[in-house]
């Protein structure tokens, strides 16, 4: 893949942290500040392409791709399910329940770890940023997620047991570094669903920049009824309510994402 363009994978294995909210709206945050941006939704709940209004089923959507063989897998053809957005800056490929069955799908081809990596290639220089969201599961679809991902971005919610599962997710990382990617890095952790009132969020932000031995961003996203919302509409919290303190902070992370390359 060019350098170019970067791809970052949103990866947690533990569901409830703010993965896909944070997917869908880092990546629109990044399209606000005109970064061409592709979302790629690899979450068999297809929950991202829902929150940027794709609820029903396409006739064609990542799973498609991901079993073309090499003649069928060009830009031409992945040029015709890669979807719109409300935002210029920001286009989808959604995905449906039919991924949940890739792994019994895939089970028969050859470096079945890399299906992902070539869909990608295919698309070299066209985006500044590819946002890969992943299911929360380490699976031969999360290892496909971390084989074509430049950098790893973890949610990690203000919550307690924050770090639980942390480790084995580090692990799986170093494992696909090793054996698939070695440029694979971890972009940093992103606090998610702070809420100042709590003395317990407050001391788990202290635990995650204490004991988390890799980056954590300044930015940290609150706890709000409206970014829990948006998706509801189809929307990222930008185009839902640009006001609202959940947008301020996700264009805030996208400045610090960008100031950091």
């Amino acid at each position: 893949m060019a350098s170019l363009t970067k791809i970052i994978a949103v990866c947690n294995q533990k569901g409830g942290v703010g993965k896909t909210t944070t997917s869908i709206n880092t990546a629109a945050a990044l399209a606000a500040l005109e970064k061409k941006v592709l979302l790629i939704d690899l979450d068999p709940q297809g929950n991202a392409s829902q929150g940027l209004g794709y609820p029903t089923k396409m006739d064609q959507d990542i799973y498609t791709a991901l079993c073309w063989d090499e003649e069928e897998l060009t830009q031409e053809a992945l040029v015709n399910i890669i979807q719109k957005t409300d935002l210029n800056f920001l286009k989808l490929i959604p995905c449906s329940q039919d991924l949940a069955g890739l792994e019994v799908e895939l089970s028969g081809y050859s470096e079945k770890e890399t299906r992902l990596s070539n869909v990608i290639n295919k698309l070299e220089g066209v985006f500044d940023y590819i946002i890969l969201d992943s299911p929360p599961s380490l699976s031969l679809l999360t290892i496909n997620i971390l084989t074509a991902a430049d950098s790893v971005l973890i949610p990690i919610q203000c919550e307690f047991y924050a770090l639980t599962g942390l480790a084995e997710l580090i692990k799986i990382i170093r494992l696909v570094k090793q054996n698939f990617n070695p440029k694979l890095k971890i972009e940093g952790a992103l606090l998610t669903m702070y809420d100042s009132r709590l003395n317990l969020a407050k001391q788990v932000v202290e635990e995650v920049q204490t004991s988390f031995t890799e980056k954590v961003f300044e930015t940290i996203i609150p706890r709000s009824v409206k970014l829990s919302e948006a998706p509801s509409f189809g929307k990222p919290i930008i185009l839902y309510d640009i006001m609202n303190i959940g947008a301020q902070r996700y264009l805030d992370f996208a400045k610090e994402l960008t100031n950091n390359e």
